[in-house]
């Protein structure tokens, strides 16, 4: 039997220099090495002749070489040039600053070019393609698999590397799915889908070979959420809280009416909290749904039934948010509520600590700093997670054993189908609110492309005169010349000097430390920022009323449950709000994608849209992109 904790520095072709940039892979054994899956494949298989190509694809094509390669100067670029000859076709084949090109190539031999044909004046080009002499077959000819990479591994050696891996099991892997589900499912044998799943003859070998690991993976997973879940069923004891404590005391004290998916939410809360088996329950809410009410009246009864309450936030922003709504709603109720986050003096901290074991405190809410190992309660009966996704079942676990068997109620925004929920969190119970307060405003929603940044920027100042704030969320934090995306510090710089120059601009990243980044969501929340420029870390944040504008750059870039999310951190007070999506791609996907964004402001069908559009991806890339402008965008 073949070891696959093997140590994949002894793999063939890796060695101790090799391995260094493996394990930064997280490339660490054998196991790791033939399970690092492709992100994606290139179909060098089709050949096709010079005369059939279309402008812009990426094709294979086989030419004789009828000169020799010729070297030319651009300043101090080196361009070196080869004519090769396909039927009566020629394609100039160009390189830059690659030298080592200039003798690997004879008069009248063949080789193989994949590469992004360009046509111009009825002349073919291609540039810096993927090259060999025609029969060797190693990286054209054939489908090639792209690896996710690190500095100093090029996609060659890996593959080579991962071949080997495959080699060294092939045969001898053990079999782990019982033949009747084999056979039931149609799976492929164990040995070939690991094959197949790296190195496919066809579309077919990978459908089947990926078809069998997912079904593998999958089914592992929901055998284990089920014991996790069979486990809950055979506790016999639970919290069971006081049936007399009432929530609607604290209902009937809202200014608002709750909503009747709120209603039959707590419904549910209320009959598992008066069980004798713990609540182990996912609230699953759209952004301004009122999740965090409903946990504050399941507060209420935890608090009257004669228990603690332990709220986990991810942010100390978000902490501080629930901290002020927890106690305006309940301080009436005669129940103390603190808040423990990490920037709170050591003498308060150790004080707070201290209430908290002897009782004194009912409500503690708080960051990872509540799951510091010296933070204890005297008697936890439930524990609220807020944005579940941001933390890990372990943190998860470890509030929660701060107590003994306590009721637990995770909340996510997110929103996900249903159909996936019960595969992810099979290991609690559901409850969703899917439908929105009365009184909360519809964002409107624009895509717009490049064309309209003059009239957009005109907007935006108008809407700061009359005393609004604005969002421009970006996806990357620094520069990077192999995309053409504006970053945060450099569209920063450019807003603050020029476009905006007389307004307050400033910026945010996740690569600024916590207590920076709190003191500027602060300041964006009391009003001293007029243009907040972000990345995606303030998807979960800090309610700021007065800011009706979501700007998104590259919009093409994110997923639609995440444009979603964007999106819910405007429209939070009484002023109309916006939601403008700036992109640039003439992708017939991505149009559908604005489309279905400015359509509907409802995440679940927005979610079910998306796991629609991207379903198992277009593995050969050989749909073409084109220039289709959706007209049911709105554009302003």
């Amino acid at each position: 039997m073949v070891d696959l904790k093997k140590q994949v520095q002894y793999v063939k072709n890796v060695g101790p220099n090799r391995v260094k940039l493996l394990n930064k892979l997280n490339i660490n054994t054998l196991q790791d090495l033939i399970s690092y899956f492709p992100r994606s494949y290139e179909n060098r298989g089709i050949l096709k002749k010079l005369i059939n190509c279309v402008e812009g694809e990426e094709v294979l094509i086989t030419g004789v070489a009828i000169t020799k390669v010729s070297e030319t100067f651009a300043g101090k670029l080196k361009i070196y040039k080869l004519m090769v000859r396909d039927g009566n076709e020629i394609c100039t084949i160009i390189w830059y600053n690659q030298s080592y090109v200039k003798n690997l190539f004879k008069i009248g031999k063949s080789y193989n070019f994949y590469g992004k044909i360009e046509i111009k004046f009825g002349k073919y080009e291609m540039k810096s393609p993927i090259f060999e002499e025609t029969g060797q077959n190693k990286n054209t000819g054939k489908i090639v698999p792209i690896y996710p990479l690190t500095y100093g591994i090029t996609q060659n050696t890996i593959r080579k590397i991962i071949e080997n891996g495959i080699n060294e099991v092939y045969g001898n892997l053990e079999e782990t799915l019982p033949s009747y589900i084999l056979e039931e499912h149609k799976l492929m044998e164990i040995n070939n889908a690991f094959k197949k799943i790296h190195f496919p003859e066809n579309k077919e070998d990978f459908s089947k070979a990926r078809y069998r690991l997912v079904f593998e993976e999958l089914l592992t997973f929901q055998l284990a959420l089920l014991k996790l879940k069979e486990n809950y069923k055979k506790e016999e004891y639970g919290l069971s809280f006081n049936k007399n404590v009432n929530m609607s005391d604290v209902i009937n004290t809202l200014p608002f009416k709750l909503t009747h998916a709120q209603l039959k939410v707590l419904e549910e809360i209320d009959n598992d909290l008066e069980s004798k088996k713990n609540m182990n329950r996912l609230l699953q809410g759209d952004v301004g749904s009122g999740k965090t009410v409903v946990a504050e009246i399941a507060s209420y009864k935890a608090v009257k039934s004669g228990y603690q309450v332990a709220v986990l936030a991810p942010t100390a922003i978000l902490a501080e948010q629930h901290f002020e709504n927890f106690s305006k709603l309940l301080n009436k109720f005669n129940i103390k509520i603190e808040l423990l986050i990490s920037s709170i003096t050591k003498k308060k901290k150790q004080e707070l600590k201290q209430r908290l074991q002897n009782g004194e405190i009912d409500i503690l809410i708080g960051t990872h700093a509540m799951l510091e190992e010296d933070v204890a309660f005297k008697n936890l009966g439930l524990v609220v997670t807020d944005e579940q996704h941001r933390f890990g079942v372990k943190q998860r676990a470890k509030i929660a054993s701060k107590g003994n068997n306590p009721n637990v109620l995770v909340m996510s925004a997110t929103p996900i189908p249903r159909t996936l929920a019960l595969i992810l969190y099979g290991d609690l119970d559901i409850s969703i609110i899917d439908e929105l307060p009365p009184n909360r405003k519809k964002i409107d929603t624009f895509a717009v492309g490049k064309q309209m940044e003059e009239r957009l920027n005109s907007f935006i100042a108008k809407q700061i005169d009359e005393g609004r704030q604005c969002y421009i969320v970006c996806p990357l934090v620094e520069e990077n010349e192999e995309m053409d995306l504006q970053s945060v510090v450099e569209l920063a710089e450019k807003l603050k000097n020029e476009t905006f120059s007389k307004y307050r601009v400033e910026y945010l990243h996740g690569k600024m430390k916590q207590k920076e980044k709190d003191e500027i969501m602060l300041k964006f929340k009391t009003g001293k920022i007029d243009i907040l420029i972000s990345t995606t870390v303030i998807e979960v944040g800090v309610d700021v009323p007065n800011s009706n504008i979501m700007v998104i750059e590259n919009a093409e870039r994110f997923g639609l449950a995440q444009l979603h999310q964007l999106r819910g951190r405007v429209g939070r007070g009484e002023y109309k709000s916006y939601c403008i999506l700036k992109f640039n791609s003439r992708s017939k996907v991505v149009q559908e994608r604005m489309k279905i964004m400015c359509k509907t402001n409802d995440g679940f069908v927005i979610a079910e849209k998306d796991l629609e559009l991207r379903g198992s991806g277009d593995f050969f890339g050989t749909a073409q992109h084109r220039n289709t402008r959706n007209e049911n965008c709105k554009f302003i």
